[in-house]
């Protein structure tokens, strides 16, 4: 095994390529193909719904709005309540209605909050369970 350094004085060109970035380029890839391969054949299999099955068609909601007066009256979509203990009773009958209805509570700005504050704690225990309160936009 003979190295040659230098020119060897024959003034010849060296012509062998460099293979070293070459190969490099080509371990990249390689690693490159390897860790993406299992990610492009893995699949989910999920069960769509046929484009033939017909959605049923959207119900409106019904709502009720309670709103909390100044002196401290509850007013069922527009009508007054009696007591407390009357507007459990209209809540306990719309719970068991299919779907079961909003209930949108609008107090007052001047309302007293422990008036707000028992409203919200009848509609809770009743089973409502779409209640939100609106403010004075």
């Amino acid at each position: 095994m003979g190295m040659s350094v230098g020119g060897g004085g024959e003034g010849e060109p060296m012509v062998e390529m460099n293979t070293t970035p070459l190969i490099d380029v080509m371990l990249v890839l390689l690693i490159m193909l390897i860790v993406t391969l299992p990610i492009m054949t893995h699949a989910v299999k999920l069960d769509m719904p046929r484009p033939t099955d017909a959605a049923p068609p959207p119900v409106d909601p019904v709502v009720i709005t309670l709103t909390i007066d100044y002196d401290g009256t509850v007013l069922w979509n527009g009508t007054p309540v009696a007591g407390l203990g009357q507007l459990e009773r209209y809540l306990l009958i719309e719970r068991d209605k299919v779907p079961q209805p909003e209930v949108h509570i609008r107090p007052y700005e001047s309302a007293r909050y422990d008036v707000v504050a028992k409203v919200l704690a009848i509609t809770q225990r009743t089973g409502i369970n779409k209640m939100g309160i609106f403010g004075n936009e």
